[in-house]
């Protein structure tokens, strides 16, 4: 790994919070390549409800883990942790300064923490356990989870049905607990120094913002768009048409909801998102955050922590 690799600076936050201009902002003043963590913008053709950066919003910066597959390509978090560390140590390599940029907490996750390393599902092994709670109550799982991983049982619910299941299909099938498995698991970036910048603004400013992008998205053509991915032979059920807001722009293909009720069921669910991001984004460590319009301290913060 080249010396400028061991830095990464991570932009996250959630969505329409002005991830894409900060990161832009920041390489621009460090020198800097920007990879995109977002799920969905890794999909050729889903431009405008992903809000991609154009060429005008990326300002002859290079953005890359764009336009990098096909719609009908199921990406992955393992695919993410792999495709971005390899285009940050290229980026490295050239001399300058690998950023990140992305709303995805799946896929940041990964990349900060690592992916569990433990075993698929095992269809045999869940049923008898589902079996097992529909005929002695979810209680006598939880019983035998504390019996075989009482570090793991102390961390969860006694009522968390899909981790106490998966838990002993773990212990089942490897005969390990599965608290092993999460010690055993290794962060992707270890050895790096990561800068983690949070975005964030007061609600109601934020929800005023994905309003307004959600209109932008169908001014400038987000239904066209999606109806020009059928013609072309996407499927409906290929794995980047579940992505946010294109449901809803499928259902009015159909007919079933007219274009308006689009547009709000839309913008319900970004805003349910948004929250949900913060919530995930507010549990990881380390993050020191910013208002997106904060400019000069984000960039005092990035060269103190590269000094």
């Amino acid at each position: 790994m080249e010396p400028e690799a061991a830095v990464l600076v991570i932009v996250l936050g959630p969505t329409a919070v002005g991830k894409s201009r900060v990161a832009v902002d920041l390489a621009l003043r460090f020198d800097g390549e920007i990879v995109s963590g977002d799920s969905i913008q890794v999909y050729r053709g889903f431009d405008i409800g992903t809000d991609k950066p154009g060429p005008a919003e990326r300002r002859g910066v290079a953005h890359h883990l764009i336009d990098i597959v096909n719609p009908e390509v199921q990406y992955t978090a393992a695919d993410f942790v792999r495709d971005a560390l390899a285009a940050a140590d290229a980026i490295a390599g050239r001399g300058r300064r690998p950023i990140v940029a992305g709303g995805t907490g799946l896929y940041l996750k990964a990349l900060i923490e690592g992916l569990f390393p433990g075993p698929g599902r095992d269809p045999a092994v869940r049923a008898a356990l589902e079996a097992e709670a529909a005929a002695h109550g979810l209680d006598s799982l939880f019983r035998r989870l504390e019996a075989v991983d009482p570090a793991y049982a102390r961390k969860i619910r006694g009522r968390d049905r899909v981790r106490i299941i998966r838990a002993l299909e773990v212990h089942m099938t490897t005969g390990r607990p599965i608290s092993d498995h999460f010690r055993d698991t290794r962060p992707p970036v270890e050895g790096r120094d990561l800068v983690r910048l949070g975005l964030e603004l007061d609600r109601a400013t934020l929800r005023r913002r994905i309003d307004e992008r959600v209109e932008r998205m169908f001014a400038r053509g987000l239904v066209d768009e999606v109806r020009g991915l059928l013609e072309r032979g996407v499927p409906e059920a290929c794995p980047a048409f579940r992505a946010l807001g294109y449901r809803h722009i499928l259902k009015h293909l159909r007919g079933e909801i007219g274009r308006d009720e689009a547009v709000i069921l839309t913008q319900i669910e970004t805003r349910q998102y948004a929250k949900r991001q913060m919530t995930w984004f507010r549990k990881m460590a380390g993050v020191t955050w910013f208002s997106p319009d904060d400019q000069a301290g984000l960039e005092r913060h990035v060269q103190n922590r590269l000094q």
